[in-house]
């Protein structure tokens, strides 16, 4: 039996099943969207073809730096032309790498009933990544510490619409950089049981996060079975570094999902174009989805990108505007020409507060990735001040904005017209529906009801206290922590995952010197 499978087996008798039972009270959890409206594509035929010639073109004629020995003996093992840093790779060679990488996997998580599904018209809902700071809940913003960090996973875990645990939600600070990695997985794995996102900012990093899932899900499980996923950004404009390209290397060469990420700022690190900053996008996503195929033949990748526009003005990077929301649309056709999933990115704001500001930026953006069929969408909860910042209050909001966002995707049911006629004639002109048959077995269903968005009247709202919606959440994100029970896993399996730790910390140094 796999270390998956006897994680989440229930023990029998005495005060162990009771235990267990506790345990394992059901946590909520919605399945992948499997998109049901028609997917919005601008571009024609022969336009998408012109954005992919471009891309060849920058790759064939400008070339992109690999600025990693060993990456560029794998270019030149593979006849691309190889001058210092510099690849430039011939479309054919290209189409033939990336054809190799799966258009669908699946994210195996410690729970199997959690397994995501990765490709085609699923679409999974990604906490958010990488925040130095938090808005905490006394609505400070302040430095994000480990038990900032385990929360959020404890509210990933509890959130129906959140299909991944996510990975740095935000960055513990209190922790020592070159240990703080092996905290981040251990709190992903013990917290939740959702698949979740490895460290990438160093090959140690990814060597000790592949070695923790192997404990957690035994030794051979993941050379068949992808259990996480690993964002690495490439430096635009057109180069892959040595740190990505390291941590590319190991999670390749051990079946684990890539997400080759341009981190553009348009305007900036791409020409002020939106179709020359797709263009430039797709080359550097392909290249490393490319490389990938060299490290390991069919190693998973989510082909992916990270979008925000600049300010032409003030040079400030900005969310939420039109322009994201087309080059979205475009990406996705691009995905759907190489058959390759895809990430973007959703709930993303520049607001400061969890406030109107942030509302109208996170749902702009994500209105246009819904529509334009992205398989992973990162960043779909908790996402404030360009990504300096995560946010209890955000969070909640966003993760229950994801729950209608996944009605929503879910397209129109036509199946119970002929009952609604039906209940039509009972009732007749004049009368209402509240009491009929077909309104008491569908009450509960029939239309979304959200928890924090408030629907009372104001006097109902005054007596409640006359809270906004930041407050609402908060209280929602304190209930939640509160309520919160760790899942099933074997104490075997989570001593095993401290002694690595214990072993590792007395191996790496407290700073980065």
């Amino acid at each position: 039996m796999s270390a998956r499978k006897s994680t989440n087996r229930a023990e029998k008798g005495g005060r162990s099943a009771r235990r267990r039972a506790r345990l394992e009270a059901p946590v909520e959890m919605l399945p992948p969207l499997e998109i049901a409206l028609p997917l919005y594509e601008p571009l024609n035929e022969e336009e998408v073809e012109n954005l992919h010639d471009a891309s060849m073109r920058i790759l064939e004629e400008i070339g992109i730096d690999f600025r990693d020995p060993e990456a560029l003996e794998y270019w030149r093992q593979a006849r691309a032309d190889v001058e210092g840093n510099r690849v430039r790779i011939d479309r054919g060679l290209l189409m033939e790498l990336v054809s190799l990488a799966p258009e669908r996997f699946v994210l195996s998580a410690r729970n199997p009933d959690r397994d995501v599904p990765i490709g085609g018209r699923s679409m999974a809902f990604v906490p958010t990544y990488g925040s130095p700071f938090v808005l905490d809940f006394d609505n400070q913003r302040r430095y994000s510490t480990l038990d900032d960090l385990q929360a959020f996973h404890r509210l990933a875990y509890m959130s129906p619409s959140m299909h991944l645990t996510g990975g740095v939600t935000c960055e513990p600070v209190d922790v020592p950089v070159p240990k703080r990695h092996l905290h981040i997985v251990h709190s992903a794995l013990v917290n939740s049981d959702k698949p979740f996102m490895g460290a990438t900012t160093a090959r140690d990093r990814a060597e000790d996060t592949v070695a923790m899932a192997k404990i957690a899900f035994g030794e051979d499980f993941l050379e068949e079975h992808v259990v996480l996923t690993a964002v690495l950004s490439c430096n635009s404009p057109l180069v892959w570094d040595a740190t990505m390209l390291d941590a590319l290397k190991v999670y390749a060469a051990n079946n684990q999902a890539i997400i080759p990420s341009p981190f553009v700022m348009a305007g900036a690190s791409t020409p002020a174009s939106m179709v020359g900053a797709v263009a430039q996008i797709n080359a550097e996503a392909l290249a490393g989805t490319a490389f990938a195929q060299l490290v390991r033949k069919g190693a998973p990748v989510i082909y992916g990108q990270f979008l925000a526009t600049v300010n032409m003005q003030s040079g400030a990077p900005m969310a939420g505007t039109p322009e994201i929301s087309l080059m979205n649309f475009m990406i996705g056709q691009l995905a759907r020409r190489y058959r390759l999933p895809w990430r973007s990115s959703g709930m993303t704001a520049g607001s400061k507060l969890a406030d109107a500001q942030a509302a109208y930026e996170s749902s702009m953006t994500m209105q246009s990735v819904l529509l334009s069929g992205a398989n992973y969408v990162f960043h779909s909860a908790g996402w404030l001040e360009g990504g300096l910042m995560a946010s209890f209050a955000k969070f909640v909001l966003d993760a229950e904005q994801m729950e209608m966002y996944h009605r929503f995707g879910s397209g129109i049911d036509m199946s119970d017209l002929d009952e609604a006629i039906a209940a039509m004639h009972e009732v007749g002109p004049s009368g209402h529906f509240l009491g009929t048959a077909h309104t008491l077995e569908r009450f509960q269903t029939a239309f979304f009801a959200p928890k924090l968005l408030d629907n009372s009247s104001f006097e109902q709202w005054t007596i409640d206290g006359a809270q906004d919606a930041s407050q609402r959440a908060l209280l929602r994100a304190r209930q939640m922590l509160e309520s919160f029970e760790p899942p099933p896993l074997s104490e075997s399996i989570d001593q095993a995952l401290k002694d690595y730790i214990a072993e590792r910390e007395q191996e790496l140094p407290d700073d980065v010197s």
